[in-house]
Parts: structure tokens; C-alpha cells; sequence
């Protein structure tokens, strides 16, 4: 096996320019760079990592530690972290949560243990001690997804990187009341996450920019899971007055929710309409398809490895939150027909929303679509 020596005299140079050459730790000149990358390739050298990060204090990886790694959305991120990291020369060690606070403070401590040079964690709904377990050990970290309560001083504890949340979901909102909906429910994530905190508030928001009340017995939790949305959605469905419209708050709580109005012999759009945060690969490939939001998941993950290098590089930098904004996706699952009608006035909605891709022209006169009669309800009170 080639050891560091042999490369050193096959490129006519010492040892420890071979060293800055792999290490990057001083420059070299492009010609004696080149020199000592063609003798590696040449020779087969692998350098000794383990060695390396003895002198460096670095392992060059980076510890992810994502819940429901099954998901599609977390699986869109994880390749963005993993395609970044790779590109900046780092290795990827992932570890899965289970959304567990007690989980998550045992593989996070595993992952530091393992030398990780800085983390990218999803925290759990109650973060506390894995809060506490970084800052102890002052492990530079960057939170995805899902924001935590800033310091005293209203500064973010630990970089964090996450969508926009609460203006998609109101955006979802005044287009369900521009086409004549009053009784829109939303079903909305595990409490305690940031993500779920926000799109309620979003919820809340269009609904009071489309003129609508707030009623609580529309707001149900699914708990970011299929079966929760899926008994959430019967609740709302079993409601003397139950909705005629319905928003989903992430991918796996569509599905549930799709069950929950089969089992219920109801169609979509044209019993009750549906749109839902998150887009994902076979939302287009639904009977209705699926209208969304888009979430940039790629792109997070890339930017929260940007984000995590930049705090390698600069330990003593503020602290800050990056959002990226996400995508308004029109299909048909809302109730709109497949080739939407030449532009028109929108409906109302609050500032900053992110432009459709589509423009539909709102419908004032139609009549909200009522659920068919309790019988096609099955299971359900009368």
C-alpha cells in the first residue's frame, strides 16, 4: 500500500507539501498540486483518515440526525445534506430520532461521540435535553425544519435552517375561500413542532384575510402521521356541520386523510375539496391530482451544510435563521378544473405570499359543496 512518503517522492516534493495538498491547510502552487494529485492517482493512495484528523482535530463528517427517514420529504433533504456534504470533501454519518426526546439525546451524544466535526438535527417536539446536550458541549449544530425558542436576547441558540411555513398555508387557505368555501378544517401536525405552530398560524391568517371565522372544531391533529390524520379527518367527517374543504399540513397526513374519506364513500373534489403542504413525487399522479405547496427540500439540506461549514469556519458568528420560501403547485385537487380559466381578479391573501404558478379565476357565486348524506358516512353519527 502507497503511504504518504511514496507520493511525496514520486512528485519530487517533501512530505509535508503532500500534507497542505490533502489537508488544505496551506497554499501550494497549482503546478506542485497537480504534481502530487497525479502521483496519488498514480500510486493508488489512500490517505489514512484516521491519522489525519489526530493532526487536524477534524474528521471532515458531519452527524444528521433526521426523524422518519421513510418519508419522502426527509428523504429529499437527506440527498441535498448528502450531495453537499460530499462536494465540500465531508462523509455522512445519519442517525433516526423517532420524533423520541429520549431517543434523540442517545444518537446525537452517538453521533458526537463518533467525532462529527458538527451536526444537522430535526429536534423532537420537546428538545430540551438535546438543547442542553449541544450546548454543554458546544457541538456547532444547525436545526432543519423545525425551529427552537430563541435565546433571552432574541437571538437563535444554534443556526437554523427551515421553509416558510405560515404564508403557504394561508396561500392554501384563500384559495379553498375563493372558490366559495366558508368551512375549511385544517389538519395540523404534532404539537409542540414549530412547523405545526405555524401553519396554524397560517391557517388562521387566510382565514381571516378571506373574511372567515375561526371554528376550533376544525382544527384536528394528526400528529404528522398517517393514522393520526386518518382518525382526525373521521372526527372532522362525524361533525353535525363538517367541513367542505380540508388542508393537510405535510405528505404522510394527506395519505391518512385520503383513507379516512374512502372509508367515508366521499370523493375528492367533488364531495369535500383538498389541498395539502407538501408535494411529493406521486401527488401528480392521484385521481384528483394533488394541488400543494412545494417545499425546497433539496435545497435545504444543501444550504443547511453551507450554513454548518460557514460556522466551522467562523465559530464566533452570530447566530442566524434562514427560510427559504416555498411553492404554490395548482392542480385539481381543490376543485378547479385541469386548465384553469384566463386570469382574474385573486382572491384576497396576506402580503407576502409566494405567486401561484397558475392563476384561477375565483368563483364568488358557486355554492360551497356539501358532503353527501350521513349514509355514505360509514361509522359515522348521525
Amino acid at each position: 500500500m502507497a503511504t504518504m512518503a511514496d507520493v511525496a517522492r514520486s512528485a519530487g516534493v517533501s512530505v509535508a507539501t503532500v500534507s497542505h495538498v490533502l489537508n488544505g491547510t496551506r497554499p501550494v502552487l497549482p503546478r506542485t498540486r497537480q504534481a502530487v494529485l497525479d502521483a496519488i492517482d498514480e500510486l493508488g493512495y489512500t490517505p489514512n483518515t484516521l491519522a489525519r484528523s489526530l493532526v487536524t482535530s477534524r474528521t471532515r463528517s458531519i452527524g444528521l440526525a433526521v426523524s422518519a427517514i421513510s418519508n419522502p420529504y426527509f428523504t429529499e433533504i437527506l440527498q441535498g445534506v448528502e450531495a453537499s456534504a460530499l462536494e465540500s470533501g465531508y462523509s455522512l454519518l445519519i442517525a433516526d430520532p423517532h420524533d423520541d426526546p429520549r431517543h434523540e439525546r442517545k444518537v446525537v451524544q452517538l453521533l458526537h461521540e463518533r467525532r462529527v466535526d458538527g451536526m444537522i438535527v430535526a429536534p423532537s417536539a420537546e428538545p430540551r435535553e438535546l438543547l442542553a446536550y449541544l450546548g454543554r458541549h458546544k457541538v456547532p449544530t444547525v436545526l432543519l425544519d423545525r425551529l427552537v425558542d430563541a435565546a433571552a436576547d432574541g437571538a437563535p441558540r444554534f443556526d437554523q435552517v427551515c421553509a416558510e411555513n405560515a404564508e403557504p398555508t394561508a396561500r392554501l387557505v384563500t384559495h379553498l375561500a375563493g372558490l366559495g368555501h366558508r368551512r375549511i378544517a385544517l389538519v395540523a401536525g404534532l404539537a409542540g413542532l414549530s412547523t405545526t405552530s405555524e401553519r396554524i398560524s397560517g391557517y388562521r391568517h387566510g382565514l381571516a384575510a378571506a373574511g372567515l371565522p375561526v371554528d376550533e372544531r376544525l382544527v384536528v391533529h394528526g400528529d404528522s402521521e398517517a393514522a393520526g390524520a386518518e382518525r382526525a379527518t373521521a372526527a372532522l367527517l362525524s361533525l353535525a356541520a363538517p367541513p367542505t374543504a380540508l388542508v393537510t399540513a405535510n405528505n404522510a397526513m394527506t395519505i391518512g386523510a385520503l383513507r379516512a374519506l374512502r372509508d367515508h364513500g366521499l370523493a375528492v373534489p367533488g364531495d369535500i375539496a383538498l389541498c395539502c403542504f407538501d408535494d411529493f413525487a406521486w401527488a401528480d399522479l392521484f385521481s384528483p391530482r394533488l394541488t400543494a405547496v412545494a417545499q425546497p427540500s433539496k435545497e435545504l439540506g444543501a444550504l443547511a451544510v453551507r450554513v454548518l461549514l460557514e460556522r466551522l469556519a467562523a465559530p464566533d458568528r452570530p447566530t442566524r435563521t434562514v427560510r427559504l420560501p416555498c411553492a404554490f403547485v395548482h392542480r385539481t385537487s381543490c376543485g378547479c378544473p385541469d386548465q384553469p380559466p384566463p386570469a382574474g381578479p385573486r382572491p384576497e391573501r396576506p402580503a407576502r405570499h409566494q405567486p401561484e404558478q397558475r392563476t384561477v379565476r375565483p368563483q364568488p357565486a358557486q355554492q360551497p359543496v356539501r358532503p353527501k348524506p350521513a349514509q355514505h358516512r360509514k361509522g359515522t353519527a348521525p
